[in-house]
C-alpha cells in the first residue's frame, strides 16, 4: 500500500467534469483506489464518490493506493491532480 497526500488546485474544486477525469484516470489502473478528506473515504473509480467528498479549492486529500500496479497509480494521480485535471 502507498498513501501521499495532495493539495486540490482546481479554483471549483473536484466538481463533475475533474471528478470524471480522476474517475477516468485512477480506472486504468487495477489497485485499489481511494482517498480520505476530513473523516471519509471515498472511491476515486466512482464518480458519485468522489462528488459526494465535496472537495474544494485548497483542500488536502490523500491518495491510498493498494494492489500490483499502486505505485505507477499513485504517481498519475498524483499528476493529474497537480496538472488542474483539465482545467
Amino acid at each position: 500500500m502507498v498513501r501521499q497526500k495532495v493539495t486540490i488546485k482546481n479554483p471549483t474544486g473536484l466538481h463533475l467534469r475533474p471528478a470524471g477525469i480522476l474517475c477516468k484516470e485512477a480506472m486504468k489502473f487495477k489497485s485499489l483506489v481511494t482517498f480520505t478528506f476530513r473523516d471519509n473515504t471515498a472511491n476515486a473509480k466512482s464518480v458519485l464518490s468522489v462528488l459526494g467528498a465535496c472537495v474544494k479549492c485548497g483542500d488536502e486529500i490523500e491518495f491510498i493506493c493498494e494492489g500490483e500496479d499502486e505505485e505507477e497509480a499513485l504517481k498519475s494521480l498524483v499528476s493529474a491532480i497537480e496538472s488542474g485535471l483539465g482545467e
